[in-house]
């Protein structure tokens, strides 16, 4: 019989990661992730999979981020029951994620259910509870960087650094035996970027016959992300000289953490001014940072260095972590300058919509942007430079600053992406793009074209190849 790959999410899109192998009546999933984006068509797709789930035997799990993990309970709520298999780090990041998941998709339900009430309509469920999450973290199997495993008959995984966030993998897939007929698969995941801080650099690409490569910045080009420490600091320096606020929506694991990290460097330097006050408002990054705390084993040279010589890469005296709602409010009572870092990632929940709507409309403060901000999102409308925003239902005039440092960025991008893959344009026979915007993904294959790959296919939702 002969072995398929099939796209389901994340396909001309970026949310949503989902790819199956199947081999001899045997499938496994890379990646279960959740859909982001407009409410009704989020819904409809989070709520769907490719196959029943029951007949999925494993998933390997390229790391934590919830368009990666995020559809997980979903998955076993609907009859998985297989082995999960990602990294030690990435299990203890699920955990904490997929908890602050259900506790979300909840609060969705029970807000909605509230004016479904008033108009006599039937009440929604939400995508999964928490019950669902415990069901997962059951089911989670944690495989060390380079030791092999049978996800399925016939179907060997091999994970391998992606330097993408904590404990992030890509993977190398043999299907059909390990012979030397085995058809060979890698799969990037979400592809990091050389010298990021924290992280090790992403391991050189297995050789393969197939290669599924991410394209989140496959036309795009990113500042030099050795250059984050003076950019960041320059940015600090002038709000503080005008007596402004720093709110920096990032994402409570992984750009939080570096976001941290950036900061202490610079205050060890006495490169900013002392005394300054980083607030991470968010319980879900405090909890995380304690993840990073517990796994120095993937640090690079550099912050094991600065560990060595601080004993914390998270905590000094100007750093406050809050986790209660009364602490979050105080905040905004605050008048001295200081910096405020807060999620969501992309300003489309939880506590940094508090932050925005009261410090948005304040010329001396300043909105920093320092991810990826996916279309329809508040975060997107604000790096465009609207001039005005909803916050809540209610209109706000965007008269503080808006700088936008993509340097922080952990994905590779275009020029990084040809490089990284570019070794491997004699061996492959065919490359899938995934986990990119339509226009990403054209740019990244005329750019792997010229490097020599002969075969780039950029594919639909629920198109099959066989392999």
């Amino acid at each position: 019989m002969q072995a398929k790959l099939r796209f389901h999410g994340a396909a001309q899109e970026v949310t949503g990661s989902m790819h199956l192998i199947e081999n001899n009546g045997h499938t496994i999933a890379l990646d279960c992730g959740m859909f982001h984006g407009r409410r009704a068509t989020a819904n409809a797709k989070n709520r769907s999979f490719p196959c029943p789930p029951s007949r999925i035997d494993a998933v390997a799990l390229s790391h934590a981020h919830i368009d990666h993990c995020g559809k997980l309970p979903r998955l076993v709520k609907e009859g998985f029951s297989g082995p999960i298999y990602a990294t030690p780090a990435t299990c203890d990041l699920v955990k904490l994620l997929l908890a602050d998941s259900a506790y979300i998709q909840e609060e969705d339900a029970a807000y909605w259910n509230r004016k479904r009430v008033k108009l006599g309509e039937a009440p929604i469920e939400p995508l999964y509870k928490q019950p669902d999450v415990d069901e997962v973290i059951k089911l989670l199997e944690p495989r060390r960087l380079g030791e092999g495993f049978e996800a399925a008959d016939d179907i060997h995984v091999t994970l391998h650094e992606a330097g993408h966030m904590l404990g992030s993998a890509g993977m190398s897939i043999e299907v059909g035996g390990r012979q030397n007929d085995a058809v060979r698969v890698v799969f990037t995941g979400d592809l990091g970027r050389l010298h990021l801080a924290i992280l090790r650099d992403p391991a050189p690409l297995p050789e393969c016959d197939y290669l599924i490569c991410e394209s989140t910045y496959g036309g795009r080009e990113t500042q030099d992300n050795q250059r984050m420490d003076e950019q960041l600091a320059e940015v600090i320096n002038r709000t503080i000289e005008q007596g402004g606020k720093l709110i920096i929506p990032a994402f409570a694991v992984g750009r939080t953490q570096v976001i941290v990290y950036h900061f202490r460097r610079l205050a060890y330097e006495r490169r900013i001014p002392q005394n300054i006050p980083l607030i991470v408002d968010s319980p879900l990054a405090v909890r995380a940072t304690d993840v990073f705390r517990q796994h120095p084993e993937v640090y690079d040279v550099e912050a094991s260095a600065f560990r060595r010589v601080t004993g914390d890469l998270f905590k000094c005296p100007d750093c406050e972590y809050t986790r209660s709602v009364e602490q979050s409010k105080a905040l905004h009572a605050r008048k001295e300058p200081m910096i405020i870092i807060s999620a969501s990632g992309m300003c489309e929940a939880g506590r940094i919509l508090h932050h925005l709507k009261n410090n948005i409309g304040n010329p001396r403060n300043t909105i920093l942007i320092v991810g990826y901000q996916a279309a329809h999102t508040l975060g997107r409308r604000l790096v465009e430079k609207q001039k005005q925003i909803r916050i809540f239902g209610e209109t706000y005039k965007v008269k503080a600053r808006v700088k936008t440092l993509n340097g922080f960025s952990a994905h590779a991008d275009a020029s990084e992406l040809v490089e990284w893959t570019a070794p491997l344009a004699s061996c492959v026979r065919r490359v899938f793009l995934v986990h990119g915007e339509p226009d990403q993904a054209q740019a990244l294959a005329a750019g792997m074209g010229n490097s020599g790959f002969k075969d780039v296919v950029i594919p639909e939702s629920g198109q099959t190849f066989e392999i």
